[in-house]
């Protein structure tokens, strides 16, 4: 039968693939058992039977691409089969431009589930939230879709339209939202002055040049006075490149580690370390989180946690603290496997459990209560003057309270560690000048 043929194929394959694997591998896999024999001719039987009994013909090379696909599918959401669009995808994620809706997407329970959508892009104009799950693609259900089925069918030309249903937590009803797929162009880092001595930089993905664009941002808002605190927005960052991650926690750190690696590969234990110096001149540091910050994003709020280097923010992150490897087929094909976990410098996981804020602050709409209406000594006709002569002084904190409203009203997080920023240095301005 022709899948005695295969199987001896199969047989034949892995053996040489143990034999060009070196001594080592190959004591290792005696020392696990042979290979199992009567699973392979499981495998060949099933893979004849489709092949001669499907209601349509299908060609080898699809049925095995198909084999391989289900078997990475089996091992966790992020272990995929690459072709040569894939490979196209991953080279203009990293460099920070490409074509479609703007989602970080994984798979989770068999359905398509939202990671965060990217700044800027069609996906975040349309409200979509971490945590939504796609249910249909175009009416078509996703259910039963591989991941790169799904991500496929969101592909398209500039300006075509897509529409996505949507399941979210809270809604007693799935929604229909309709989407024009366009040029994604990642800006990787954003920064400003929140007030006078208060920096903010947001990190939207951790691109190639993330760690540079970071220290060249944040130099820019160094020109403008001394920096007294600084805000660093990781919040619905999917992730990205490994060392971008690295160069950012480096830039906060004088020295010591960021994160390292275990797994089952030789080159798979890898340890980073920070260099001396500290960019922001030991300024307090607030990292912002969410369930949208995942992988490399943690990486860096599990470094400046673990080290004492900032205080983090926010809501729990979505916990991927798993390393993908590359590893080559041919020259349009590979397979991106998962080959190590990530560890804290504390030596805590990150996979399935995510960096935990040392303040919890959840995203809220929030209305500050107005006291305009309310009598104060200032207002009673023929008050006594203080005496300070600090009319300009009102005015400005005047000033302040409505800036603070209304980002209040419009970012209760970011409010929240602004506020403790300030907190932090009016405590150790009052401490220096008891002392």
């Amino acid at each position: 039968m022709r899948y005695t043929t295969l199987l001896r194929s199969i047989t034949l394959s892995a053996t040489t693939a143990l034999a060009l694997s070196g001594a080592t591998s190959l004591a290792a896999s005696e020392s696990q058992g042979r290979l199992p024999l009567e699973e392979l001719r499981t495998f060949a039987d099933v893979y004849n039977q489709i092949r001669e009994g499907y209601v349509e013909e299908i060609d080898d090379s699809t049925l095995l691409e198909y084999a391989i696909e289900g078997m990475l599918m089996g091992l966790d959401p992020h272990s995929v089969y690459m072709n040569k669009d894939d490979f196209t995808d991953l080279r203009e994620g990293t460099s920070g431009e490409f074509s479609g809706l703007g989602l970080e997407v994984g798979m989770q329970d068999g359905y398509i589930t939202i990671i965060s959508p990217i700044d800027g892009s069609p996906a975040a104009a349309a409200k979509l939230q971490s945590g939504d799950v796609i249910l249909k693609l175009d009416n078509a259900p996703v259910q039963g879709m591989s991941l790169n089925e799904a991500i496929e069918h969101m592909r398209g030309p500039k300006g075509s339209e897509i529409e996505l249903t949507i399941g979210r937590q809270g809604e007693s009803q799935p929604f229909n939202v309709t989407l024009v797929r366009d040029t994604i162009k990642v800006a990787s880092v954003r920064g400003r002055m929140l007030e006078p001595g208060y920096a903010y930089i947001r990190i939207a993905q951790f691109q190639l040049s993330t760690g540079e664009d970071v220290a060249k941002t944040l130099a820019r808002l160094q020109e403008k006075g001394e920096i007294k605190g600084l805000v660093l927005d990781l919040r619905n960052n999917p992730g990205g490149v490994l060392s971008a991650s690295v160069s950012v926690s480096d830039l906060f750190l004088d020295g010591g580690s960021v994160v390292y690696t275990e797994g089952r590969l030789p080159n798979s234990d890898m340890h980073f370390d920070a260099r001396p110096g500290d960019a922001a001149d030991g300024a307090p540091i607030v990292v912002l989180i969410n369930a949208g910050s995942a992988s490399a994003s943690e990486i860096v709020a599990g470094a400046l946690q673990d080290r004492g280097r900032a205080v983090v923010m926010g809501s729990n992150s979505f916990g991927k603290g798993s390393v993908q490897t590359i590893l080559p087929l041919s020259e349009s094909r590979a397979v991106k496997l998962t080959t190590a976990r990530y560890f804290t410098p504390s030596g805590r996981s990150i996979q399935a459990e995510g960096i935990v804020p040392d303040i919890l602050v959840e995203r809220a709409r929030v209305t500050a209560y107005n006291t305009s209406a309310q009598i104060t000594e200032a207002d009673l006709s023929g008050h006594l003057g203080n005496g300070n002569g600090d009319s300009d002084s009102k005015k400005s904190r005047t000033s302040s309270a409505r800036a603070a409203s209304e980002l209040l009203a419009s970012d209760n997080q970011l409010y929240e560690a602004l506020t403790l920023l300030k907190g932090v240095n009016i405590l150790g301005l009052r401490n220096k000048q008891s002392g």
